[in-house]
């Protein structure tokens, strides 16, 4: 099976997934809200943030001085067209799988069954015990 048009090696890892998705149901969102929501540290984060920037996916805004400044963050044209490209090539993929790709119910065979009934008294050899009381 081919790579789907649109899939994007840079995006799939999936904390950078999870940045991306985040980023995109919002305007902006602050430092501190990316990393506690997705549970990163903040060395992790501003790696993940660094390397998306690189991409001209996102865009990071630096405000106020000192102890108030405050790190915001938002997906660029460009990162939100990577990204909605992106999920349409993951659901072509999971489509593609389709339900003939989906594993058929286990049947349980009749050696099976009866070696299952044996182990859990059910089957015939100890209900024939049962009676025989």
């Amino acid at each position: 099976m081919s790579t789907p048009s649109g899939f994007d090696e840079l995006i799939h890892p999936s904390t950078r997934l999870s940045v991306v998705a985040l980023l995109a149901a919002t305007e902006w969102a602050d430092f501190p809200f990316l990393r506690d929501s997705l549970s990163l540290s903040d060395s992790a984060l501003s790696k993940q943030l660094h390397t998306l920037e690189e991409a001209e996916y996102l865009e990071i805004r630096k405000e106020g001085g000192g102890r108030k400044r405050r790190t915001k963050v938002r997906l660029t044209h460009r990162g939100r067209t990577a990204f909605e490209g992106h999920v349409a090539a993951l659901r072509a993929i999971v489509e593609g799988a389709g339900p003939a790709a989906a594993p058929a119910p286990a049947t349980q065979s009749a050696a099976s069954a009866e070696t299952t009934a044996a182990a859990t008294g059910t089957g015939p050899q100890h209900q024939r015990a049962e009676a025989s009381r």
